[in-house]
């Protein structure tokens, strides 16, 4: 027997059953409670209709009619196929079209005769008006045109998946509501709401779906009525206090108070072959403060490309060792852990005893690496996640080092946590603006490298278009003929069926043409570890000149004679993405270009995100525009941290409202930690039930 209430599954809802219920599952609506999340996109106020012979051109228009005619047309000389519907309603007609569409889809669908509810910005093309990429809406024969779920109101508009028609999503939401609104129970304090202008859950819940008469169809649509700003609270609230137990929980277990000497800093300053900058030198005090603490310390630095994050982490490291403890830095590649371990051993020589262990580690050697992790005969463990392994034992492990931590989820981070009790570091080179830093880093203390070792000559970076190719490759085979090399970056290995892009295979291939006389070589991420290194040994070792890559090479490869960074279809990636990309180079003495290589026909959005990349080289402010663009989801791909992900709330729209709810979170958390008070205890109960599988994540009470 399933349960009552918000825990129904979808299918007993009227109107779905388990074919339909499938079609939702894509949709991740298993439930009545993921359905009431399931909140609309956008909304259509269909109580004021337009004529045709109304409109104007760049507005926002809602009108009905017939379709009168279709047509799919493709543009000459190329794949791209335009499917046009004209739509008339007796006082004119107008011309609807799609530039991405599923023909089949869309035929099956739209046919002439059809009467449809049509939504979009109206432009002008030829002297005519058009709509292009509208919401289109066929009006079933079988309703009544006053059906008080589809018109004469306000009518939300869900993202639909194939085989779920608009009106069908609408009719199961409108039947989901009615029949079980009343399940939903208020978990909030009542002093918090009233603190907070904020409407019940259930009222709030119903009028988001079905907006009463009279809503602002604005305010709506920006997600702005205070019913929406619940909703929106809730989902920050929830998260931010999480985030503060487990803060909470971290600093309640004991820590290791470790000393700190200064002939040993002394002596570290001494071994380094560069001055440290003063942003290095602040950040090593942080974290030093921390470990002289018999709280746990977790802490993340915040660093951009090239500003020395590593030598910082590696103070913390020999202070752990001189204390008696283990060390162990888990990175993503192994191609970077080999990089960190080599640079480790360069400036502390044979001081420490230092281990690699990576995938690709014989078997033999990694049984002798985990007998002496065990022994305590190894004090510092460098390695990717063969480290969390579970017969990765340590005798006395104080300091858990993460690098890239946007790589590894927060269990990963518990994994290794558990091999003791020790002090945590994270390190990204990926600089996180401070709305996302506060969400997916809340439970740590952040620490930021804000500034570039003297002496880095900027990079410039230029946006190029593809009738500019053999300029490019001009100026790329002079620095060549200098003794400097090359990356070449593109989005896809090999050639796609799916996607008409470059590929480094065949351009592996090409440019060996293109550059003769010059060694080029190929790296991507199906290689076998041992081919990687080879190949990445003698790019820096200047046996090749041109290395052709993935985005392999985003971290962890420091060549200073690299001087250009060529990145094909650079659309393709995220801002954040590039700039890592780009950080491969301007390491050495010699000026660097970075060269974006785009088709004529990118669109609005695409060149003003390469644009930011020409404009800016800090990462701060690239990462804020990656951000604004793309949205928190994409930029950092948040489910891997173990987060739940953003339903309702938008990291960039609503900044505001995560300051408030991440202020509120915090003084609940200080007043009543353990939610001992009554009118708390609905709102741990919705906590453990939220987080239950995530318990490594967040533990309340």
């Amino acid at each position: 027997m399933y349960k009552k209430g918000l825990d129904t599954p979808i299918q007993f809802v009227k109107g779905v059953g388990p074919k339909i219920a499938a079609l939702l599952g894509r949709k991740e609506i298993q439930t009545v409670g993921d359905a009431f999340y399931f909140l609309p996109r956008t909304y259509e106020d269909r109580s004021q209709l337009r004529k045709i012979s109304e409109l104007q051109p760049m507005e926002y228009a809602l009108f009905n009619g017939v379709i009168l005619d279709t047509d799919v047309f493709r543009v000459k000389g190329g794949r791209r196929k335009i499917f046009t519907v004209k739509v008339g309603d007796g006082t004119g007609h107008i011309n609807c079209k799609w530039f991405n569409f599923n023909e089949r889809f869309m035929l099956n669908i739209i046919k002439p005769g059809a009467k449809v509810f049509v939504s979009g910005e109206t432009s002008l093309y030829g002297g005519r008006l058009e709509v292009h990429h509208p919401d289109i809406e066929v009006v079933d024969e079988k309703e009544s045109a006053d059906d008080k779920i589809h018109y004469g109101r306000i009518v939300p508009i869900y993202s639909e998946t194939e085989g779920l028609k608009q009106k069908m999503i609408r009719r199961i939401m409108f039947n989901m509501v009615e029949h079980y609104s009343t399940e939903v129970e208020e978990y909030m304090p009542k002093d918090l709401l009233e603190r907070m202008k904020l409407p019940a859950l259930k009222e709030s819940l119903k009028e988001v779906h079905f907006p009463s008469k009279g809503t602002d169809i604005q305010k709506l649509r920006d997600f702005g009525t205070g019913y929406q700003k619940r909703l929106i609270f809730d989902e920050f609230f929830v998260l931010e206090l999480a985030l503060a137990l487990r803060r909470r929980g971290i600093k309640k277990k004991a820590g290791i108070r470790f000393d700190v000497k200064q002939e040993w800093l002394d002596l570290l300053n001494a071994r380094l072959p560069f001055q440290l900058t003063g942003a290095q030198k602040r950040v090593i005090q942080e974290i030093l403060s921390d470990m002289k603490t018999s709280e746990p310390m977790n802490r993340l630095i915040q660093g951009d490309v090239g500003s020395g994050k590593t030598v910082v982490v590696f103070y913390a490291a020999v202070v752990c060792v001189m204390n008696g403890y283990q060390a162990a830095l888990m990175v993503p590649t192994e191609i970077l852990a080999e990089q960190h371990f080599k640079t480790f051993q360069k400036v502390f020589g044979n001081d420490f005893k230092a281990e690699l262990l990576v995938g690709s580690t014989p078997k033999s050697k990694k049984q002798k690496i985990k007998q002496e992790l065990q022994t305590g005969e190894t004090s510092f463990l460098i390695g990717t996640h063969a480290v969390i392994q579970d017969d990765v034992e340590f005798k006395n492990l104080g300091l858990i080092i993460v690098d890239e931590q946007h790589r590894f989820g927060v269990e990963q981070r518990s994994n290794l946590a558990k091999k003791g009790n020790p002090d945590v570091l994270v390190m990204t080179a990926t600089p996180i603006p401070r709305t996302l830093a506060m969400t997916l880093y809340g439970d740590l203390d952040v620490s930021i490298i804000d500034e570039k070792p003297a002496g880095r000559i900027p990079i410039v970076t230029k946006l190029v278009y593809d009738q500019k190719r053999n300029l490019v490759y001009d100026f790329i085979r002079e620095e060549l003929k200098k003794g400097l090399q090359a990356y070449f970056v593109y989005p896809l290995v090999e050639e796609s069926d799916k996607l008409m892009l470059k590929n480094a295979k065949d351009a592996a291939k090409h440019l060996s043409e293109i550059f003769k006389g010059y060694k080029v070589g190929l790296l991507h991420g199906r290689m076998r570890a041992e081919e990687k290194e080879q190949i990445m040994r003698e790019f820096k070792d200047g046996k090749i000149n041109l290395l052709v890559s993935t985005t392999v090479i985003e971290v962890g490869i420091d060549v200073p004679n690299a001087t250009v960074m060529f990145v094909e279809h650079p659309e393709r990636f995220g801002l954040s993405q590039l700039h890592q990309l780009r950080g491969r180079i301007g390491r050495g003495e010699s000026r660097s270009v970075c060269i974006l290589m785009a088709e004529n026909h990118l669109n609005e959005v695409a060149v003003r995100r390469l644009n930011t990349m020409v404009k800016t080289d800090d990462g701060f402010k690239v990462a804020e525009e990656d951000l604004a663009i793309r949205g928190p989801g994409e930029f950092m791909g948040t489910r891997q941290h173990g987060i739940p992900g953003l339903r309702v709330a938008d990291l960039v729209r609503d900044m505001d409202t995560l300051i408030l709810a991440r202020t509120e979170a915090l003084r609940l958390v200080e007043n009543d930690p353990d939610f001992m008070l009554a009118p708390h205890k609905p709102l741990k109960d919705m906590l453990v039930t939220r987080f239950k599988d995530k318990i490594g994540f967040m533990n309340v009470g």
